[in-house]
């Protein structure tokens, strides 16, 4: 047994009883047939990335076996072997890269809870909550150096300089987000903006990443940051459409964004086709203390100005552009594919 699940074992009880206890069964992982295709490699990617969330610091090796028991789809590493895969084959500069940008990726949503003081992270306590924000706050320090550490191994100079772009535009769109000019009530143009530089700009970094990771060659390199920009532009949109949804797989409340002060495209695009005396109201609504009865309300009003339809539409307008980005690849994409379809029709 490695020293990884050792270390782990008693946490893993405590979270699996509050796992357990919190969340109804998921359904198989809709994911399985895209890991299929790169099955050898995703088990080496695991294998390292558990490696990865090992330290000597008792407290700290908690947290991360608090952080490991809580992980998502990992489809961002998928991303980066699938990349690879498609450009010239994986190879062990692929597995750290992939690595690499999930620590990454973890590191920022340990951060984000801490300024959205969040309570919850997939279904689970968040770090913050579950220890404190000095906590929270140095672990995703720890990931992040970590991170740095990894890429400067790898001496690749494309990889750290798509990485360290990463970082830069990752903040910058927070700090977009967090200082609009109105608040929480931006257009539609601010908002692909600031999705463009936080969730669509991690996707495409974990395309562009891999491939350049297999010796990509300039035309692959753009394809490939092309498609994970509009993989992440769905996979946004699918969310802020989730956040209007009752499954309680999600692991949070419905309308979250907006109690963390964020309006979403589908709530946009009804108060565009609202009347004025509408708009002025429901913005009262999404700006008051959330109960049963608003919550239902503003659903009911996103529902009748279509703001969900337009919301899928735009979704299926990304999956195409995506598709497109690809098609220099005239090889099989089933995986690529498999993947932008499960983007836009997961339900948790």
């Amino acid at each position: 047994m490695s020293v990884f699940f050792i270390t782990c074992f008693a946490h893993s009880k405590k979270s699996s009883t509050f796992a357990l206890s919190n969340q109804k069964q998921k359904p198989l992982d809709p994911t399985h047939f895209i890991k299929q295709s790169i099955a050898p490699y995703f088990r080496q990617f695991e294998e390292a990335y558990k490696n990865a969330l090992t330290t000597s610091n008792p407290l700290l090796q908690e947290v991360l076996c608090h952080l490991a028991a809580g992980k998502g789809k990992q489809l961002r590493p998928m991303v980066v072997l699938l990349a690879a895969q498609k450009a010239h084959g994986i190879n062990d500069k692929t597995i750290q890269t992939a690595v690499a940008l999930e620590l990454l990726h973890t590191a920022t949503l340990v951060h984000d809870d801490v300024v959205d003081n969040s309570p919850l992270r997939r279904g689970m306590p968040s770090v913050q909550d579950q220890w404190t924000n000095k906590i929270a706050v140095l672990t995703g320090d720890f990931l992040l150096s970590k991170v740095i550490a990894m890429i400067s191994n790898l001496r690749n100079l494309q990889i750290l300089n798509i990485i360290s772009d990463l970082g830069m535009t990752l903040s910058n769109g927070e700090i977009l987000q967090l200082h609009q000019k109105d608040g929480m009530w931006i257009n539609e143009e601010d908002y692909f903006a600031i999705i463009s530089q936080k969730t669509a700009r991690l996707f495409s970094a974990c395309a562009e990443a891999g491939a350049a990771s297999s010796g990509a060659t300039m035309r692959q390199l753009t394809a490939m940051r092309q498609y994970g920009h509009h993989l992440g532009i769905c996979f946004q949109l699918k969310d802020d459409a989730l956040d209007y949804s009752d499954n309680e797989d999600i692991g949070k409340p419905t309308l979250q964004d907006i109690r963390d002060g964020k309006v979403t495209l589908p709530l946009l695009k009804a108060m565009e086709r609202a009347s004025a005396d509408e708009r002025l109201y429901n913005r009262h609504l999404a700006e008051s203390e959330m109960t049963f009865e608003i919550e239902n309300e503003i659903k009911s009003f996103v529902l009748r100005y279509d703001g969900l339809r337009y919301t899928y539409k735009m979704m299926e307008e990304h999956k195409q552009k995506a598709l497109a980005a690809i098609s220099c690849f005239h090889e099989d994409c089933k995986a690529l594919t498999a993947l932008l379809d499960y983007a836009i029709t997961r339900v948790y």
